[in-house]
């Protein structure tokens, strides 16, 4: 599916601390590794213009599940990792926050060297992106952030971002080339934010008489619109709460990690013996690599992988978060020297999360589950912002298996 839209965000200050930022780029790039290597290039970048996959992948890799600040850190932690394996991975990113984004070009022509791909047409669909958005759709919104994702085969996404200083907003735009045919035809299939009483947009349907205007003056004629919107604007509150959740969805994780029937399979299916709370951050990657998209309406969810640096749901689990890298890391090893079990386990482990739900339909007890991960955070390695840092000596290893029952699941679970 060839998607792209727009996602509005809440303006968040603060930083990503190296504990966090150098996990964010070693999970980062083993889970793009990961849908390369199921799917292919053009199935990473149709995710990475999918506002809401994004999303999921941020809050999975431990960022704060709805701020702005998910954009610069995901797309700079995956360009940390994916970019110096360019030439074995087939996938390069240029540009980035500010100053970065000014080199995108200057990147893009590099890149054409190496791959043999038309520079100019390349970044003459970076300029007009960015003009698009921060031109002809006067949303208030001015560009800060233009990341520019291409494959060696010269397909590419674009995500970028503007900021709104009245609103304390800030909307990111995805673009994938799949699905632009014409950068004055409908170049997106979305573009939506909050409602702000009437705005300009040059190349909407109803904005006839001002194109006519215009093309009177400029001689050329565009030819039609943007589609039907397709929005995520999430919410300003921090915290996560009931309604930002699919708890059927993170009752069937919970469930894993928790009964014993199902996690002493589910560690079966990875081929090794692993912990409730490892299963449980492991079964939300592998959604994020194989579930449908229909599965990212709900992207907070994916925040009970590893926790939030600001302490929302939960602190990182740093010892949690060192074996979700290294198992994942090992199975791509493996899988590169003929032995695909470990990465098939993945698949598989998706699939039966999907059956625990269809078939048993668990509904989580979100404050429960919160409080759950509170408790055993020390246990974990928990770790947020505020703290001074001393969390970074942590080594990757096995946390203890954490057993103490709290009911994670609503009265009408069907788990026995």
């Amino acid at each position: 599916m060839k998607r792209s839209g727009v996602a509005d965000l809440p303006l968040h200050g603060g930083r990503v601390p190296a504990w966090l930022a150098e996990r964010m780029t070693r999970l980062g790039t083993a889970i793009s590794e990961s849908v390369l290597y199921h799917y292919g290039p053009s199935e990473l970048l149709s995710r990475l213009s999918d506002p809401f996959w994004f999303q999921a992948l941020g809050s999975v890799m431990g960022m704060d599940w709805h701020s702005s600040g998910i954009t610069t850190s995901v797309l700079g932690a995956l360009k940390r990792g994916l970019n110096p394996r360019a030439g074995e991975l087939g996938i390069y990113i240029c540009g980035g926050r500010g100053r970065h984004s000014r080199k995108t070009p200057d990147e893009l022509r590099a890149v054409a060297e190496r791959t043999g791909d038309d520079g100019d047409a390349l970044v003459r669909a970076s300029r007009l992106a960015a003009r698009i958005d921060n031109n002809a759709i006067a949303d208030g919104f001015q560009l800060y952030l233009h990341s520019f994702i291409l494959s060696a085969g010269g397909d590419w996404a674009i995500v970028q971002q503007g900021m709104n200083e009245a609103t304390a907003m800030a909307r990111r735009y995805h673009w994938h080339s799949a699905s632009v045919r014409d950068f004055v035809s409908e170049p997106h299939t979305a573009i939506v934010g909050e409602y702000q009483g009437t705005i300009m947009n040059l190349v909407d349907r109803q904005a006839k008489p001002a194109q006519a205007a215009l093309l009177e003056i400029a001689g050329e004629r565009p030819e039609s619109t943007l589609a039907e919107a397709r929005k995520l604007a999430m919410p300003r509150h921090h915290d996560v709460r009931v309604h930002d959740v699919d708890l059927k969805r993170l009752g069937a994780v919970l469930a894993l990690a928790y009964e014993r029937e199902f996690r002493d399979f589910a560690s079966l299916l990875l081929l090794q013996k692993l912990g409730p709370r490892t299963l449980q951050s492991l079964a939300l990657i592998a959604e994020v690599v194989h579930g449908a998209p229909s599965r990212f309406s709900d992207p907070a969810r994916f925040s009970f992988a590893h926790g939030g640096k600001d302490g929302h749901p939960f602190p990182v689990p740093l010892k949690t978060y060192n074996q979700s890298i290294s198992v994942l890391r090992n199975a791509l090893d493996r899988a590169r020297l003929g032995n695909p079990e470990k990465m098939d386990g993945f698949r598989r482990l998706e699939q039966f999360v999907r059956g625990i739900e269809e078939r048993h339909a668990p509904t989580a007890d979100l404050d429960a589950a919160i409080v759950h991960e509170r408790a055993i955070s020390p246990e974990l390695g928990g770790a947020t912002v505020l703290e001074d840092g001393k969390r970074t000596s942590h080594k990757p290893g096995r946390a203890r298996s954490q057993n103490r029952q709290l009911p994670l699941f609503g009265d009408h679970t069907g788990v026995s």
